[in-house]
């Protein structure tokens, strides 16, 4: 009995041992405390091979081997994990990185942001609000800014350097200066008044806001401004291209102005009274009643029908080749003229100079060609604000929109008010035509001629849209020799 008592006892005593080192094994921490460590380490200290030769040695060792691979399989598990998690934003990283120096995704991404500009402007009521361009520049300026398209790239050169500088002539295919006299009438003059209108609201503005938070380019985003208020979105492209604006401050500034011109326009509206009878002295006005397939909120991607046309010119694969073609010659004309006269001049002056001259020498041939260098002239434009948004940053469109809103409205609010004074107080225009006019002034012709649709001035649309053309050429020469002016106010 005492043999058997014996035997039991060892079997017992090998059996705790073995429960406690396994728990031992398998517990979470090293360092944590454990009631019989100590008397573990006494048993292991005090144990000799000799004193249990009959157990076979494999056991403690199997044991150890076990808990070890636990800890083992837990440690390499949760590093793994860890490692997924810390590169799973690399892996994007990695992604975008190489997407960025990818140009066929590059271009991509800016032909659907024009395209999205464009039908978030034609399907939304707050696109309209906004209008194209701007929502264009605003959804670029995010993307950038969140880093899936880059700050910089080439392709954003090839839109400024080549794409640019073609938009310039195929919006000007329509300038032909002698319909524009014969047909504008005494909207012409007040037009005109217009023009100078928004030379001295430039002048007053950057008096008492002289946009210092701009540095060196305030000057510059005046005179952008101008152009942009006597022509059009084209002509702020134009002189921005020219006086090498920051891409930023671009953004920043057709934000701002944009803004202001969307509440200038309600305010026009709300002034012009709807249904009166038109001058009757303005006898060589079209008196066709007038079709324009645009409306006052899509200032940009629409179409104009010029009201004197029996059917509309369609767009062909012919009128689309002619178009790029007969643009891209002017462009070579027009830099080989500047290299060779001011080579330090911009080549969009001489090119839309030249533009104007060929167009109204030549009204037959570019009158077929309107159709279609506008709708190519669109993109392109649109494809620039794209540009321009994506190389812009976020936090300095923030900073510099409240100076900016500031002086883009007290520059409208003195052309409002000298237009009022000069042309009905001293030369007793007809109100509505200088509500016309400041619209063809600020907005272009597609908003002039739809203002005078909506107000049913019939006999006004058509000078509308060709004073509005003639803004588009004569606003960039206007506004860049008022720089020297500015210049000198700035270093005050």
């Amino acid at each position: 009995m005492r043999a058997i008592y014996s035997c039991l006892d060892r079997r017992i005593l090998f059996f705790f041992y073995l429960s406690v080192v396994t728990v031992e094994s398998f517990a979470p921490s090293r360092t944590t405390s454990h009631p019989n460590r100590n008397f573990l380490q006494t048993r292991q200290q005090s144990q000799t091979p000799s004193s249990h030769s009959h157990i076979p040695s494999a056991f403690p060792i199997h044991v150890n081997t076990i808990g070890e691979r636990r800890r083992s399989f837990s440690y390499t598990s949760s590093q793994t994990t860890s490692s997924l998690a810390m590169s799973a934003p690399g892996v994007v990283t990695s992604i975008l990185s190489s997407l960025h120096t990818d140009n066929s995704f590059v271009l991509s991404a800016l032909l659907l942001v024009s395209a999205s500009g464009i039908a978030i402007e034609q399907k939304t009521t707050v696109g309209k609000a906004l209008s194209a361009p701007l929502v264009t520049m605003l959804i670029s300026l995010c993307l950038a800014n969140i880093g899936i398209v880059p700050f910089n790239s080439p392709v954003y050169k090839l839109v400024n350097k080549v794409l640019v500088p073609l938009a310039v002539p195929l919006f000007l295919f329509d300038s032909d200066l002698k319909r524009v006299i014969r047909d504008a009438g005494s909207l012409l003059i007040a037009f005109f008044v217009g023009a100078l209108s928004t030379v001295v609201g430039t002048l007053s503005a950057f008096a008492l806001v002289p946009l210092k938070s701009l540095g060196d380019e305030g000057w510059k985003v005046a005179c952008a401004l101008t152009s942009r208020h006597i022509g059009g979105a084209i002509n702020f492209v134009a002189v921005a291209d020219t006086l090498n604006i920051d891409g930023s401050i671009v953004s920043a500034a057709i934000a701002a102005d944009n803004v202001v011109v969307a509440l200038y326009f309600a305010f026009l509206f709300y002034m012009a009274t709807a249904g009166e009878a038109e001058k009757s002295d303005n006898k060589t006005a079209n008196e066709k009643d007038a079709v324009v397939s645009t409306n006052l909120e899509s200032s940009l991607s629409e179409e104009i029908v010029f009201p004197d046309e029996e059917e509309q010119i369609p767009i062909t694969t012919s009128s689309i080749a002619y178009s790029i073609a007969t643009a891209s010659c002017l462009v070579t004309l027009g830099s080989a003229i500047t290299a060779a006269i001011c080579p330090n001049l911009s080549s969009l002056v001489i090119t839309s100079l030249l533009t104007v001259i060929s167009a109204t020498a030549f009204p037959k041939w570019f009158q077929k060609l309107r159709t279609s260098g506008t709708a190519i002239g669109i993109v392109f434009l649109q494809m620039f604000f794209a540009a321009s948004g994506a190389a812009g940053s976020l936090l300095l469109v923030l900073q510099k929109a409240p100076s900016l809103v500031a002086f883009s409205a007290l520059q409208l609010a003195v052309h409002f008010l000298v237009l009022m004074g000069v042309g009905r107080g001293l030369l007793r225009l007809d109100l509505n035509e200088l509500y016309l006019a400041s619209n063809a002034n600020v907005g272009g012709p597609t908003t002039a001629a739809a203002m005078a649709q909506a107000k049913e001035w019939k006999k006004l649309v058509l000078p509308a849209l060709l004073v509005g053309v003639l803004g588009y050429a004569t606003a960039t020469a206007l506004s860049l020799s008022l720089g020297p002016i500015l210049m000198r106010l700035a270093a005050r």
